[in-house]
């Protein structure tokens, strides 16, 4: 018997196919031509960051790296402010070397930033773990405790003078209420250090609460409440979860606080003067006394070179060490 034969379904459905193909792709005569990107539309992503950051970076430039880059070149010419310099090599480095009040100025430097520099860290991380919790009027409280390092450093040594005044002294005329006697804390050589030092104390503390209480707020409490499962304590929790957590910001803090100290000038030039003596003079008083009183601009530049290569060299050790502690915990 012979076999019927085929529809054509398979034929047709062919053909349809290929019409709807070709009417999907368009031929190349009816494509819109594409327009090549310009060189703006390529390369704004990359630029415009840099549009941004182009302000921060003249100011830094004009202010802080030209100015920097020539104290070096100053440091190695003898220069009066007047008149031409004239290069003269390592000499005042070589000066430098062997200047007594060069060497009692950055050992009463480090007098002042070994009495500041930890004592505020640790007041300041006290005062953050207070300020922490839940307090009445607690914002009050931080107000009170941040105010002094928004006033001046020079009105903050007036009142530190009115404070601590030989003749007059608010705190002579309170431990006299207690039988103890006069005390010359600005006209003594042994007190005039540590009344700077209080007086810094109570501007560097709040400085330190604030940092700390941020790194403080951005510690989850989920760990808290792991080591409470674990039945630490409140010195235990401190120990082994506040403290970790804290050390990049107690990192920050430290270098902060250094710079600080060794740049300070105003308070210990208003307060005494850098006396009694040469007992409290630090090396920017040194370095300013230099530059313009007896006008020897190239030696006071090579005092500022070391003191900026001091920091430089105390910020990277720092910075290692704390790497390492890090990579190990």
């Amino acid at each position: 018997m012979a076999e019927r034969p085929g529809l054509g379904f398979s034929s047709r459905e062919s053909g349809v196919e290929t019409a709807l193909r070709q009417n999907e792709q368009p031929t190349r005569s009816n494509r819109p031509p594409q327009k090549q990107a310009g060189w703006w539309s390529r390369h704004q992503k990359r630029i415009i960051p840099y549009i941004f950051i182009t302000p921060n970076l003249l100011v830094f430039a004009v202010f802080m790296f030209i100015p920097l880059l020539f104290a070096f070149y100053v440091s190695f010419h003898q220069w009066s402010l007047i008149g031409t310099s004239q290069f003269n090599g390592f000499s005042n480095y070589s000066e430098m070397v062997h200047d007594h009040q060069f060497w009692q100025s950055l050992r009463n430097t480090v007098v002042y930033t070994i009495g500041t520099v930890p004592t505020s860290m640790v007041l300041g991380l006290a005062v953050a773990l207070l300020l922490n919790r839940k307090l009445p009027a607690r914002g009050l409280l931080r107000s009170i405790y941040f105010m002094p390092v928004v006033i001046s450093g020079v009105v903050v040594a007036l009142v530190g003078e009115w404070l601590f005044n030989d003749n007059y002294g608010i705190v002579d005329e309170v431990l006299g209420r207690f039988g103890v006697g006069t005390i010359h804390w600005l006209s003594s050589s042994t007190w005039a250090m540590p009344t700077l030092i209080i007086m810094t104390l109570w501007i560097r503390v709040g400085f330190c609460m604030v940092i700390y209480l941020a790194g403080l707020q951005s510690i989850s409490s989920m760990y808290y409440d792991a080591a409470k499962v674990d039945g630490a304590t409140v010195w235990g929790q401190f120990r082994h979860v506040t403290w970790p957590l804290l050390k990049p910001t107690t990192f920050l803090i430290l270098i902060i606080n250094v710079i600080f100290s060794f740049k300070v000038f105003d308070i210990v030039y208003v307060m005494t003067g850098g006396g009694p003596g040469f007992s409290t003079t630090v090396l920017v008083q040194y370095i300013y006394e230099q530059a313009f009183q007896n006008s020897d601009l190239g030696y006071a530049c090579a005092m500022g070179v070391v003191v900026y290569l001091l920091i430089l060299i105390f910020t990277v050790v720092q910075w290692r060490i704390s790497r390492q502690g890090e990579s190990t915990y």
